[in-house]
């Protein structure tokens, strides 16, 4: 990429203020396939200069101002979309057809929801005397992840430009070319300078500078719980807010009267989908205590019908996990369940046969699983699935329930979806799916307890980038 090595502030790609590198690992091969600068807290302070000048007249802009400009945004989007997956697969292992349908695809899919939103959205209401009128909040620091980059980038960015926020963006450095080539694309979209801005670099170094900065109204971070805690802590100091979208150990509980097979076959593969690497994979799966043979044969069966390979091979499904570190702890994870005694039903440590360089992890089930196991605990952020019995679906609620985090729950039912939708209301997390329901935009996207806090998504998002006014004796009564 030409611009590797730059940042994109106030409208222009700049180099860094301190020259320093980072060499981008391609997680299939474990070679170097690009070079990116590194930030600091003066690259920090230089692009959220640029937005506050930008604020002032963007944030006084107008809606067809801003649907013009999502709309530029969207139409150069997709004309480069096959550029998008190339990067994406390139940076974090997604399988060609999944970087583009899904990774990428979804980029797609946030910018039209938020033009269709904000076709729609009322800014101002008058009630008597009074004006209720929502306002951006300022600055906008983005810090997304490296899991799902146009995901993040684009339920941030988007809900944002609409509320007419500006933003610094910081991508990860795991993962950051998806980040520079949607940088171009803003570019070439032709955005006032100053209203997108993109930063690349670490937590402790560009993260911590926006955490703090004091011209900055707004947080919007997606990662681990740590590192949320980490921002949350950082930005108390000067009062902003803080949106967090953190870990997840999500349950998916099979009802007695479910298709068990098939229920269990559509769990391995959810948990499984792109290298486990989702915070809302669905990677504790109950089912009835009774049935537990029954169903470790059915996820052996699934599992051992993925094909884990190369990114661009043509039958691959499971790509590698992103990097040494992932795949050391994946594989520390793996290791704990067997020396737990949880039965190891397929998979295991190391790399899949025929695989010797990439971070490749073998699709991997445990039964038997224990409530209070490691693997049952903890988001392993891999290929891993736990099997746990419950006797009857009361326990197995308490056990939905009994972790700290509260960002997705997942059921599989029957026919009659009676009990399912009374369980869906029992489940303390953000998003419930109920066999298997399809993705989509319009719904609001975060957690309960450790997950986070605020929402994502469709309109759910713009209210995160707006504040209320009330303004009093505005009109006559």
């Amino acid at each position: 990429m030409a611009h590797a090595k730059q940042f994109y502030i106030d409208g222009v790609w700049v180099d860094p203020i301190e020259p320093r590198t980072l060499d981008v690992i391609n997680p299939a091969t474990e070679e170097v396939c690009a070079t990116i600068s590194i930030g600091g807290a003066a690259d920090v302070d230089r692009a959220v200069k640029a937005a506050a000048r930008a604020f002032d007249t963007w944030s006084q802009s107008s809606k067809d101002e801003r649907l013009d400009v999502l709309e530029r945004i969207l139409a150069v989007y997709l004309r480069r979309i096959d550029d998008m997956a190339a990067a994406i697969s390139t940076e974090m292992g997604a399988p060609l057809p999944m970087a583009k349908s899904d990774q990428a695809g979804i980029g797609a899919a946030h910018l039209s929801e938020m033009i269709r939103v904000l076709r729609a959205y009322e800014f101002d209401r008058v009630e008597g005397d009074m004006l209720i009128t929502h306002e951006p909040v300022g600055v906008a620091g983005l810090i997304t992840p490296w899991n799902w980059p146009m995901n993040q980038i684009t339920c941030k960015v988007a809900p944002a430009l609409a509320a007419g926020c500006t933003v610094v963006l910081k991508p990860s450095e795991v993962a950051p070319l998806s980040a520079l080539l949607f940088s171009e694309i803003v570019d070439e979209a032709g955005l006032p300078p100053g209203v997108y801005n993109m930063v690349n670099g670490d937590g402790p170094g560009v993260g911590a500078a926006l955490s703090t900065h004091p011209d900055v109204g707004i947080v919007s971070f997606t990662g681990s719980t740590r590192a949320g805690i980490a921002v949350a802590e950082a930005a108390a100091r000067t009062v902003k807010r803080v949106h967090q979208e953190l870990g997840g150990k999500s349950p998916n509980i099979v009802l007695p009267d479910a298709d068990l097979k098939e229920a269990v076959r559509k769990g391995v593969q959810r948990c499984f989908g792109n290298s486990g690497q989702s915070c809302n994979a669905p990677t504790r799966l109950l089912v009835p205590a009774a049935k537990m043979d029954e169903a470790m044969a059915a996820a052996k069966e699934a599992a051992d019908a993925i094909v884990v390979g190369a990114p661009d091979a043509p039958n691959t499904m499971l790509g590698p996990v992103v990097s040494d570190v992932q795949f050391d702890k994946i594989q520390a994870l793996i290791q704990a369940g067997v020396d737990e005694g949880a039965t190891l039903v397929a998979g295991g440590v190391g790399r899949p046969e025929g695989l010797t360089k990439g971070y490749y992890v073998r699709p991997t089930v445990f039964g038997r699983v224990r409530p209070e196991m490691t693997i049952s605990r903890e988001e392993i952020f891999g290929p891993v699935l736990s099997i746990i019995g419950y006797d009857s679906v009361e326990e197995a609620v308490k056990i939905a329930n009994d972790t700290p985090y509260g960002l997705a729950a997942y059921i599989q039912a029957g026919e009659d979806l009676t009990e399912a939708r009374r369980i869906s209301r029992l489940l303390r997390a953000g998003n419930v799916n109920i066999n298997g329901a399809p993705w989509r935009a319009s719904a609001p996207f975060g957690g309960y307890k450790q997950s986070g806090n605020g929402r994502e998504y469709s309109e759910y998002g713009l209210h995160d980038f707006l504040e209320i006014k009330a303004v009093l004796g505005y009109s006559e009564a």
